[in-house]
């Protein structure tokens, strides 16, 4: 596993939203580097942690104007920018691994995609892989980030959300 990890403190949801649009601006298509299959991006935290204030945020960054839906209940959101295919799945609402099997999950990851998974443990072997991983948890009224890059693409995508100076104040630690 490639050795680069973030971490941060968020002390506002408005903080949640910068790491968004920080993930947008650092992505691996965004700094010049062809995406081969589709880059995939795992969020996990608990209710309310600020998954879904994180992707809407990635989305705007990238150009998305129209309404950013929750896929609470619809499971896939996709959202077409100049750069990239947006998917934003949600998988709460899953019962098992099989619900999501039928959802073709993998056959999104394709060139020029960006997958953004909320609750992917519950879709089990039917998620694709992460590049990289982002846990938000609750630490007292504020919220805390740890990113993991989980592929030579994801480290490179942490390495360059690492250089954006706006997320400074926040960083607590890089590994």
């Amino acid at each position: 596993m490639p050795s680069v990890a973030m971490s941060l403190h968020l002390p506002a949801s408005g903080d949640t939203e910068l790491l968004g649009a920080a993930l947008a601006q650092a992505l691996p298509v965004a700094s010049g580097s062809a995406l081969g299959s589709g880059l995939v991006l795992y969020l996990h935290g608990e209710l309310g942690a600020g998954k879904t204030t994180c992707v809407r945020s990635l989305l705007r960054a990238l150009g998305v104007t129209g309404l950013v839906r929750s896929p609470t209940y619809t499971l896939v959101e996709t959202y077409a920018t100049p750069a990239l295919t947006c998917v934003h799945i949600d998988l709460f609402r899953l019962a098992d691994e099989s619900e999501a099997e039928g959802l073709g999950l993998r056959d999104l990851a394709v060139p020029g995609s960006l997958l953004m998974v909320e609750w992917p443990e519950k879709g089990g072997a039917a998620v694709p892989r992460p590049d990289v991983g982002l846990h938000l948890s609750y630490e007292g009224h504020a919220r805390g980030a740890r990113l993991c890059p989980f592929t030579g693409r994801g480290e490179r995508w942490v390495r360059h959300l690492g250089d954006d100076t706006r997320l400074t104040p926040y960083v607590s630690n890089i590994t």
